[in-house]
């Protein structure tokens, strides 16, 4: 079993130490897991995003390394008379990585190199290791006399044999460990965060928000959401590391000149800050997948001017470094109103790596999966007839953000006292604006709630209501109407295929 462990260990160790080298994703156990993160069933995935949130890439590589646990194990004890079915699984497995390195969109051939190291490292350690506990073996049985007894020969070969086996699973216990340490370091340090201090530095503070824009004392979030704790859902199983220097944009398709742009060229461009609410269409009814941020960046109708866009071009295919890909129709990325932008700041900085470092898009009143392409490196004007990486797996060619409301204070099953008390939560409805909010006690008559300082259409807008509760258990719930005069219907509906709708309630005790 301590053979079938190590060698794995050793294989993964090995693999990711040249994937720090060459690039992070190719890493074997990386490759399976975002693989397997293309290959799940859509319902799996909104599951694992409802019950574990952004700990659902946790949750999964957790799951991976008991599963390769258990093959290890399995390899040794089923080596423990001969090597080859330990050199069948631990080659097996290895064979996976490779594949998955291969089916990889965003490795080149080269991409592959690490996991067949890792295979090959795998399985040179097992037989390596196999070897010498077999030959300890050897050597401690035939030092027995008839009797039982030990020879003192047979004791010297069987020590120097255990001492050999002991060092060995010792040296490469270390190399592993070196291995996948130093892969890990190596990932990370791409003088990302060098190049994104140099960038804050030329990204101006965020511009006021005006008073009473949130109700923060009531129970609101804040109405600027800090960068820290903006929701993230994306299919990044390793967060890419790109370096800013390097880092191209190429804008081509239905255009009339192709524009490549390096980031420098970007950020000399006209710039300009924007205060947008983003939403994720994965967002349940009263979800927590809703943030907002002040975005640094260059108007994307102004670079598709440039360029000029061809008749019949319908969307811009954008492409993430690591592979993912989304389709923004061309009509409101050239809305200059809209304001989509190229964004490399948020929030007085640079972007966060885990929010698209260097360079991201952000297209007001739309669903990121169709709008908001992290880790950007290509936009290509095409038609909708090409689909994109969530079109593929059934969610809608055409998204806008739906008018919601979420109560946020009191929480569900909390305790209050009977009384009067503060009911207080977000509403959103991005290019819109939302023009009022309601509540609504015990299933009663709907009440008009206050509402906060309104910043700009492209945001949310925080609520707040005074209600009277006499003891026992009471639900309350709200509603939204935007500025075209929409109100949310209480009907429930999942977000596939464009979104959910419906009416969040809480249900609270008074006593």
């Amino acid at each position: 079993m301590l053979v079938g462990v190590l060698a794995v260990t050793f294989a993964l160790g090995i693999g990711h130490l040249l994937a720090g080298l060459w690039a992070p994703n190719s890493s074997p156990y990386l490759a399976v897991g975002n693989t397997a993160i293309d290959l799940t069933p859509d319902p799996v995935k909104q599951f694992a995003i409802q019950q574990f949130g952004e700990s659902d890439k946790t949750v999964l590589l957790g799951g991976m390394a008991v599963v390769i646990l258990v093959l290890a194990l399995a390899a040794g004890l089923l080596s423990r008379r001969s090597v080859w079915p330990g050199v069948v699984l631990i080659g097996g497995f290895g064979l996976v990585g490779v594949g998955a390195a291969s089916a990889r969109p965003d490795l080149v051939v080269l991409g592959v190199l690490p996991a067949v190291a890792a295979l090959l490292a795998g399985t040179a350690a097992f037989v390596l290791l196999h070897r010498l506990a077999a030959r300890d073996r050897t050597v401690t049985v035939d030092s027995q006399d008839p009797d039982g007894d030990s020879q003192d020969q047979g004791d010297g070969e069987s020590g120097a044999s255990r001492r050999t086996f002991v060092l060995c699973v010792a040296g490469l216990s270390a190399v592993a460990a070196g291995s996948a340490f130093g892969g890990q370091a190596l990932s990370r340090d791409q003088g990302v965060q060098a190049a994104r201090d140099r960038i804050t530095r030329r990204i101006p503070a965020n511009p006021p928000i005006p008073g009473g824009a949130d109700f923060v004392r009531a129970g609101t979030p804040s109405f600027i959401t800090r960068n820290r704790d903006f929701y993230r859902v994306d299919t990044a199983l390793s967060v890419p590391a790109v370096d800013a220097d390097a880092w191209r944009l190429r804008i081509h398709g239905m255009v009339n000149r192709e524009l490549v742009l390096g980031l420098d060229d970007l950020m000399a461009r006209r710039t300009v800050q924007r205060t947008i609410t983003m939403t994720c269409v994965s967002n349940e009814v009263g979800g927590p997948y809703v943030s907002t941020a002040t975005f640094t960046g260059v108007p994307i109708s102004e670079l598709l001017g440039e360029v000029g866009v061809r008749a019949g071009a319908e969307q811009v295919f954008s492409t993430s470094v690591d592979g993912y890909t989304a389709g923004t129709p061309v009509d409101v990325l050239l809305d200059g109103d809209r304001g989509a932008l190229l964004a490399y700041g948020m929030n007085g900085e640079a972007l966060p790596v885990e929010h698209g470092f260097p360079v991201r898009m952000v297209t007001p009143g739309l669903y990121g999966y169709l709008s908001a392409t992290k880790w950007l490196v290509d936009m290509e004007l095409t038609t909708f007839e090409r689909k994109t990486y969530w079109e593929q797996r059934g969610w809608a060619e055409q998204a806008p953000i739906k008018t919601q409301s979420r109560i946020d204070r009191p929480a569900a099953f909390q305790k209050f006292p009977a009384g009067t008390m503060t009911v207080a939560g977000v509403a959103w409805a991005q290019n819109t604006g939302i023009a009022a909010v309601e509540v609504r006690v015990d299933g009663g008559e709907w009440q008009r709630a206050e509402l906060s300082t309104e910043v700009n259409n492209q945001t949310w807008r925080m609520w707040r209501a005074e209600l009277g509760f006499s003891p026992g258990t009471h639900t309350v719930e709200c509603r939204a109407t935007d500025r075209t005069g929409y109100t949310q219907v209480a009907e429930r509906v999942p977000p596939i295929p464009n979104g959910a709708t419906g009416l969040h309630s809480i249900t609270f005790i008074a006593t």
